[in-house]
């Protein structure tokens, strides 16, 4: 199937490629500089900033963080409005933990799965130009990674002639310290882009765990309680370079590779205690856990890309690979003060190791079609995902392994896609855009160490919908929906159970159906007293919303698994002010006001509903103090947000950034990071068979020194302009490509 339907889109785009290349040779002049650009209509920007809102998307330039010299691209979702990093590198935007995170409009296996929050860790900051958000993502944009909103980190690029670079290096508490360098250099038709980081970096925590559980054959609830400690920094770098060439005034290639690799060694300590019924301890033991690992992370990929005769007519394809590999080896010792029922005093092993390879091959095809402009494209992706688990008890100094712990799968899915969607400008005010992607997945994942396995094939359609109203030259209103598809992952598939700990286990569904979402929203942008600001309303709803189900194996150990809950739906307003309230002071404020609503079964098969009032804000402001020296203050406050059995509990952070500007090359930057050490992750668990109350503290309050020097010709950057604080924007000009009313677009990373 995938060998016809990748001929077939190969023979389309060689008729588009060479309808273009004829159209070409007609209209243009025997000789062409090889610098000449195509003629394409004009875009509308505002006069010094990055082009900012498209009809889509909203675009956050996180290079105006201060503190990007020394952070990771966890820290800079982390400054995006709505969006929280938790520091296991778990994301949610407006409360909603399925999201998808890409890297230049495409997947990367670095960012999927388990491999997600080492990933984010062992990405620099300082790689990365801006974050879009696509709350409704249009139907150039696949469903990997859940299908859900999308966070896409645009890398950063630069194709004016000369050279320029910059290199950081930074010392922080506790033996912490990063450093980067990278680097451009174009001439005629080459250009060249790189760089290489290294970070030695983490956070220690320490958790408690407080847990009733009903005693089946008493009724009664019984107590128990764990305590724990982890210790331990992580050692990561990273390498990644670009080489493009323009082949002509209307042809260019390149190609880009990338390497991150990551090392841990971590200690830890955990002390259970079981009380029987009336409070009596029944035993009370401690396990000392010490963990090394290991991650591999590449990809490559090439691209060439075609600008037709007509006025944004553009044919490209993209090619990327990309592989992630996680090896680890844990080994736990139990010292016991009191020996419970059937326990005996072991020593164990367990090894993992996780891998992870996608293969992605797109085309797009951009043309004027019936007054507006017209968008095609197609997608074939590979996924193959394997894990392996072996855990092995030591009695008596012999190992034996249990199968009870270990397991083993492979995932294998496969995708193919068509879309198409057509945007135009109706008159002066309105502007649209629709689209519709046809999207066909077949998903195999089966045991190597048992007969369970899962298969599941079936074909989507997902419309969406955007329009553009100009208000005035100062106001935009905006409305989008879409229509996307949750698909379970291999984790939430295999029926496998996973010891995380002696109290805890996990295992996924095969059953599991795919989540079907539908989302609306409703925006305005405006300017008032020199401020940017927006305002959006939006509803989510969710069918067969995959959701956590907790239930007990036997006395103690909790089984954590998914489960399609009968729906939820959420829905709330975000606000956004950014720009300079005062000549020496520039905000940047968003906050986010939402009720959610979720049904799912209790742990007796009752389907409850329950709901949640949270509001979550964020503000940063930057104050000049001189010409030399700003300060940077950023502050942020997680609402409340539900789970399949309970909520996750509000939470606030505070960050301080100094930049003093020593010569117009050198920077020196001082930062703090959860400057009152509040930052905590507390869960809640209530139903009918287990009360729960989990928190985990990370170290918080760290501090980071260091130097930003920078380097070469025009591509640099003034330190001046570096500190300047940016927020969303809006302007009042393009649609994409000056099609219409909205945000200044200008064409940007493609998905699909």
């Amino acid at each position: 199937m995938h060998n016809s339907f990748l001929t077939i889109c190969l023979s389309g785009a060689a008729l588009l490629h060479a309808d273009a290349f004829a159209q070409d040779a007609a209209t243009a002049p025997a000789k062409a500089p090889a610098t000449a650009p195509a003629q394409v209509l004009p875009s509308v920007t505002v006069a010094g900033e990055r082009p900012t809102n498209r009809i889509d998307r909203q675009v956050y330039d996180v290079r105006s963080d201060a503190s990007s010299s020394n952070g990771t691209a966890a820290d800079a979702l982390n400054n995006v409005p709505s969006v929280a990093v938790d520091p296991d590198g778990s994301v949610t935007l407006r409360g909603s933990s399925n999201v998808q995170i890409l890297v230049d409009g495409k997947p990367s296996a670095m960012l999927q799965g388990d491999n997600r929050g080492a990933g984010l860790q062992a990405m620099a900051a300082d790689d990365i130009e801006s974050v879009e958000v696509i709350n409704n993502p249009g139907a150039q944009f696949g469903n990997e990674g859940g299908g859900g909103p999308i966070l896409n980190m645009v890398m950063r690029r630069n194709r004016k002639p000369g050279g320029a670079g910059v290199a950081n290096a930074n010392l922080g508490s506790a033996g912490r310290y990063n450093s980067a360098v990278s680097g451009t250099y174009n001439e005629g038709a080459w250009g060249y882009q790189g760089g290489i980081n290294v970070r030695h970096d983490g956070r220690n925590s320490t958790g408690t765990a407080s847990r009733d559980r009903l005693d089946r054959v008493s009724g009664a609830m019984v107590h128990s309680t764990q305590q724990s400690v982890g210790a331990g920094l992580n050692d990561s770098v990273g390498v990644n370079g670009t080489v493009s060439y323009n082949i002509g005034a209307n042809d260019s290639v390149s190609t880009t590779a990338s390497f991150n690799g990551r090392s841990n060694a971590q200690q830890g300590r955990d002390r259970y205690i079981f009380d029987g019924i009336g409070g009596v301890p029944l035993s009370d033991y401690e396990r000392v856990t010490a963990r090394e690992g290991d991650s591999r992370n590449a990809s490559w990929g090439a691209r060439y890309d075609h600008k037709g005769a007509l006025p944004g007519e553009t044919l490209k394809f993209d090619v990327r690979v990309s592989s992630a590999t996680n090896v680890g080896d844990s080994e736990y010792a139990n010292t016991y003060a009191i020996f419970g029922p059937g326990m005996v005093n072991t020593q164990a092993r367990q090894h993992n190791d996780m891998s992870n390879r996608i293969v992605d091959f797109t085309g797009d095809y951009d043309r004027p079609l019936a007054g507006g402009a017209a968008k095609f494209g197609y997608k074939l992706a590979r996924n193959r995902s394997s894990s392996q688990t072996v855990y092995t008890d030591f009695i008596g100094g012999v190992g034996i392994d249990n199968p009870r712990r270990s397991s083993e799968y492979e995932l294998e899915e496969d995708t193919a896609a068509l879309f198409g969607s057509w945007q135009t400008r109706i008159n002066e005010r309105w502007g649209a855009q629709a689209g519709l992607r046809a999207e066909y997945t077949d998903l195999d994942i089966h045991q190597r160490l048992g007969s369970a396995a899962a298969r599941n094939s079936y074909t989507n359609l997902m419309p969406s919908f955007f329009a553009t109203y100009k208000v005035s030259d100062d106001s935009n209103l905006r409305f989008s929906y879409a229509h996307r598809l949750r698909r379970p992952s291999a984790t939430d598939l295999n029926p496998a159970v996973i010891y995380r700990d002696d109290l805890n286990v996990f295992s996924g569904n095969p059953n599991l159906k795919p989540t079907r979402t539908d989302s609306f929203e409703l925006g305005y942008e405006t300017r008032m007293a020199g401020l940017e600001t927006n305002l959006r309303g939006y509803v989510r709803r969710d069918t067969d919303a995959i959701v956590d189900y907790r239930y007990f194996l036997d006395d103690n150990v909790l089984l954590t698994t998914r489960a399609n809950g009968a729906g939820s739906r959420a829905g709330g307003l975000e606000f956004t002010v950014s720009g300079k309230v005062t000549p020496t002071l520039t905000i940047n404020a968003n906050g986010n006001l939402a009720r959610n609503e979720l049904t799912s079964q209790d742990s007796l098969g009752v389907l409850r509903t329950r709901t949640a009032n949270s509001l979550s804000a964020r503000a940063r402001l930057n104050y000049q103090y001189d010409a030399a020296t700003s300060l940077q203050l950023a502050l942020q406050m997680q609402g409340k947000t539900l789970s399949g059995q309970g909520y996750r509990s509000p939470s606030s952070t505070m960050n301080l950034s100094v930049r003093h500007v020593l010569t117009p090359q050198l920077t020196l930057v001082a930062n703090v990071t959860d400057l009152f050490d509040t930052n905590k992750m507390a869960t809640v668990v209530d139903s009918a068979t287990l009360r729960e109350i989990s928190t985990r503290r990370f170290d918080g309050r760290i501090l980071y020194v260091g130097l930003s020097y920078r380097f070469g010709g025009p591509a640099a950057r003034a330190p001046e302009e570096s500190s300047r604080q940016r927020g969303p924007g809006r302007g009042a000009g393009g649609m994409g490509r000056g099609m219409g009313p909205g945000g200044a677009g200008g064409p940007g990373p493609d998905g699909a």
